[in-house]
């Protein structure tokens, strides 16, 4: 892809000491949001957006093992600020390129390091920068994000019970949200980003981080009488013990007093505050994939999104065959059949092919031949993706990733992190160059929050993160996930792409729903499975469901199978934040629409003017009559867009509402 590149600079360099000016300014490109940075005894910042106030003035530092806080008693020696206008491309994205402009501010410091301020029209972000000799050793980094008022935040805790915070690092990172104001929020609990905040007159701010490399992610506590949010990182292991999930994970039985230990000259992770005056604004946001650094994968031709039919979600449940369904040759043969009968470019096999307990990519189950497996795939053009423990992949890495590729397999689904200390992070980025190296694809799973990876390593299509539709396995009637579901594009979405793994074909009303281990079910209506393929950010997308429900449900799995994975143009049409999200994305000359609301019946009037002019047709799917009762009735209809480009749809409690627009 040609980038178009307009870049602009005004520099306003003071190569003499500032030390009598105390307070530092920046607005937005737009000029809507302004930051003022305030340096007297320690380093402040607040943010406003419009006259309304984002952050009061929140206090940052950083603190180095030998004692030195960098932002005790700050002496300003020079500040740059500068302005940039630019296009930047994004492959296997929400769209095809994304505008970079914002307006930046460096104010370095006495003592070799500095903070960068960067504002967008959505949105700020600041990072450390040093400038020191050697290795340096990050004791901890600290910030308080102070709010005047006390708003009420959807927080997402760490699905961990443990009553200590560093119990608590150990987690999985998939947790449902929380509304509640900020000082009642749990303060024995730690909180993952994205965590949004509710401001005044409907506004949102939405806290993350981009570009975290060789560096621990944060989390968020309230432990204060005071509206405020304040940063904890995991401290680094100092020892480690095999255990967890079938001895495929590392558990840390000790950690040290410093959270990293890194380069003493580098740029430190962006920490990210997207604003937003109406909720749909943040269903369509770009910050992470834009602070994150750029490709360092210089071919990306042999990197393919697409759809992935599972096997684990529906427990290898075939029916109507020949032969004992499980994990064996004869499924996965299946499974590749159905996936090249209807497009789908791959076939996962999931935890189950690899000996058990043994932590081993290389000892594979007698049931399975791997080799047959793939050639088979590659005879029919379905790639094979296998599944991989953490430790089991990390031990060996090289030697699996390199044996494997020889083999034919196309990538990895790398699962059980469930950490994100600098440790963990660093495996990240090593799985994704190594794979790279080999042309090989990720896909992380029992990880933390994407923050830019993707973009830096573009073989890393997908992460989970996410409390996805695995959870309706096992999660009690009470369980709510429609309200999740209306929840995550404005909050987790944020981050990046979700392997949220939909396409349930069993369908339950809210009243009706059970959990079921081999035969699961999701809650809300057919349509809205078929929306969330259009809704969830997702370039390697999960189809959920056994092939057997699939052939037996033509026009739907048409539907799911025809839905891009990557899209050129995407619209946010309209939302609210846990309530309902309508979103239109364009790939090549087809526009998909999808939409969802939470349990309550909706009726929506959506603007297609973006069509512009011309006639077009719409395959829809809307929810059925009796949807409400029967959550698998469905109509599909074919019609022409009106002509005053307004299309009404009615959803039923849990629904959805799925088309494809064509000219």
């Amino acid at each position: 892809m040609n980038v178009k590149t307009l870049m602009s600079f005004l520099l306003i360099v003071g190569s003499m000491p500032l030390l009598a000016q105390k307070s530092y300014q920046l607005q937005s490109p737009d000029k809507v949001l302004h930051i003022q940075v305030d340096v007297d005894n320690d380093i402040k910042f607040s943010l406003t957006h419009h006259g309304t106030e984002v952050l009061a003035p929140s206090p940052i530092s950083m603190t180095l093992q030998d004692g030195e806080v960098l932002g005790a008693n700050p002496k300003v020696s020079k500040v740059v600020k500068a302005s940039v206008d630019r296009v930047i491309p994004s492959p296997f994205y929400k769209k095809s390129e994304i505008k970079d402009i914002y307006n930046e501010m460096t104010i370095t410091f006495r003592g070799n390091y500095g903070i960068v301020f960067r504002l967008y029209n959505d949105g700020i972000a600041y990072r450390f920068v040093t400038k020191k000799k050697g290795d340096i050793i990050v004791a901890d980094e600290e910030a308080s994000y102070n709010f005047s008022t006390d708003h009420k935040a959807f927080a997402a805790y760490v699905n961990s019970n443990a009553e200590t915070f560093e119990k608590q690092f150990f987690n999985s990172f998939e947790q449902p949200y929380v509304n509640e104001p900020i000082t009642k929020l749990n303060n024995k609990k730690l909180m993952i980003l994205p965590l949004l905040v509710e401001l005044d007159g409907g506004k949102k701010v939405c806290i993350t981080e981009a570009d975290l490399e060789d560096y621990p992610g944060m989390f968020l506590n309230n432990a204060t009488d005071k509206p405020a949010l304040k940063a904890i990182h995991a401290p680094y292991p100092k020892t480690e013990e095999q255990g967890g999930h079938n001895r495929l994970q590392m558990l840390v039985t000790e950690r040290e007093n410093f959270i990293a230990k890194t380069k003493g000259t580098r740029s430190f992770p962006w920490r990210v505050f997207t604003v937003s005056k109406d909720d749909k604004e943040l269903a369509d946001c770009d910050m992470v994939y834009r602070l994150a650094s750029p490709s360092r994968v210089n071919d990306i031709s042999w990197i393919k999104p697409g759809k992935v039919a599972w096997d684990w979600w529906n427990d290898w449940n075939l029916y109507g065959v020949d032969f004992r369904a499980g994990i064996n040759n004869d499924t996965y043969k299946y499974y590749i059949d159905f996936a090249a009968d209807h497009g789908i470019e791959y076939v996962i096999l999931d935890e189950g092919w690899a000996v058990n307990l043994q932590a081993d990519m290389l000892q594979v189950i007698p049931e399975i031949d791997l080799k047959e497996i793939v050639d088979y795939g590659k005879s029919r053009n379905v790639g094979i993706i296998l599944w991989a423990g953490y430790w089991a992949f990390a031990r060996d890495m090289e030697n699996v990733v390199k044996h494997y590729a020889d083999m034919g397999v196309k990538g990895f689904k790398v699962d059980f992190l469930d950490r994100d200390d600098q440790k963990m992070v660093d495996f990240t980025y090593k799985v994704a160059k190594v794979c790279a190296d080999n042309k090989m694809l990720v896909d992380f799973h029992g990880v933390f929050k994407p923050t830019g990876l993707q973009r830096t390593f573009p073989n890393v299509l997908n992460y989970e993160g996410v409390n996805g539709l695995e959870q309706l396995k096992w999660a009690p009637e009470s369980y709510d996930m429609v309200t999740y579901d209306v929840t995550i594009p404005y909050i987790r979405m944020m981050a990046g792409p979700m392997d949220y793994t939909q396409g349930a074909m069993r369908n339950a009303s809210r009243w009706n729903y059970r959990p079921v281990n081999s035969e699961p079910m999701s809650q809300g209506t057919r349509c809205r499975q078929l929306a969330t393929y259009v809704i969830f950010e997702s370039p390697f997308n999960m189809l959920c469901d056994n092939p057997s429900n699939y052939m037996n449900e033509k026009e739907c799995t048409a539907f799911i199978a025809g839905v891009p994975t990557v899209w050129d143009e995407t619209v946010a049409l309209d939302g609210k934040v846990s309530e309902y999200i309508a979103i239109a994305r364009r790939h090549g000359h087809d526009w998909y629409v999808g939409a969802l609301t939470n349990w309550e019946p909706r009726v929506m009037t959506l603007d297609l003017s973006f069509l512009g002019e011309g006639d077009y047709k719409i395959e829809l799917f809307k929810d059925g009559i009796n949807a409400d009762r029967a959550a698998r009735d469905y109509k599909k209809e074919v019609i022409s867009v009106p002509a005053d480009r307004k299309l009404k749809i009615n959803m039923a409690p849990g629904g959805g509402f799925a088309a494809r627009i064509c000219k």
